[in-house]
This record gives structure tokens, sequence and C-alpha cells, in this order.
């Protein structure tokens, strides 16, 4: 089934339901982003906002979904660029605590290039399938797959010498 072409946008309530339907997901990604639960936090509102109000330039070229989370991801990266706080600082559980072991793979994570960071993000974090990550991320989906399979591999080795 095709992608039907939208002339009036998003309605709003579509927008809250998959607001209401996905917002810990929407926050974990945009926390990991921006190093913060706070400031993650503000970045899905201010993100979520934005969309209601651009709603009517929503074309309908993709998902809903996908066009939201790429207003969260662009939002929580520009909260990001705005804080330069230096490093990047990765959460990975949803309640701030981590052990021993998630902080390490915090770090990996976190010194992954921003695409491959990302991708991970929105696949791990969001669960979201490659068609949508490529949506959200403004990318062809064979950029997805390599940016994930590049990032696997940069785990994979820092965590094993980490190891050693």
């Amino acid at each position: 089934m095709g992608v039907i072409r939208r002339e009036q946008g998003a309605e709003p309530a579509e927008i809250e339901a998959i607001y209401r339907a996905q917002i810990a997901d929407f926050r974990r990604v945009a926390a990991a982003i921006v190093g913060d639960v706070e400031r993650g936090e503000d970045a899905v509102q201010e993100a979520f906002a934005n969309g209601l109000r651009k709603r009517k330039s929503f074309r309908g070229e993709g998902s809903l979904e996908a066009w939201l989370w790429r207003l969260v991801v662009n939002q929580a990266r520009d909260e990001l660029r705005a804080a330069r706080r230096g490093p990047v600082t990765v959460l990975l559980s949803a309640n701030g605590s981590t052990t021993y072991e998630d902080a390490r793979l915090a770090a990996a994570v976190a010194a992954l290039p921003e695409r491959q960071r990302l991708a991970v993000f929105l696949r791990y974090y969001a669960d979201l399938d490659y068609a949508s990550i490529s949506e959200a991320l403004g990318v062809k989906g064979g950029t997805v797959a390599a940016a994930l399979s590049a990032a696997h591999d940069n785990l994979r080795k820092t965590l094993q010498e980490a190891l050693r």
C-alpha cells in the first residue's frame, strides 16, 4: 500500500495519539542524545509543540511517526549543540542508574560518530525498524544498515579492548 499524500497536514489528534503511545520512547531517545533526562524531556516537549504548530507542513510522503521522530531527534541535536557541554553522555537506563558494564557501554556508544549513535538510539532505544529510522534521519535505508553495522563493529572492538 502506497503512502497517501496529504494536502491538509496532520491532525492534532493523530499527533497526540502517537505522543501518548510512545512518550517513553521519545523521552528515552532524546535523553540519550542530549545526555540529560530533564533536557531530553524538554526537547520532546518542544519538538511536539513545533509539530503541532507545523502540522500543516506534514505532506504524508512518509509516516507521521517518522516525521515526529525526525522533529524529536533534530530538537535534541539542537539542544546538544546549544549546550556545548563537552563530551556526549549516554543514558542507558530509564531511571538513570547504571552498573559498571552499563557505564562502559554508555561510554562506547557516546564515542560513536553521530549518525551511528543516532541509528543505535532509534533502533535499540525506540525499537524502530530500518525504514522508520531512515525517514527519521532523512537518509536512505542502506545508510541506516551501514551505520548500524559500523556501530556494531565499533562497539564490539571498543568493548573487547576494554576487557583486555
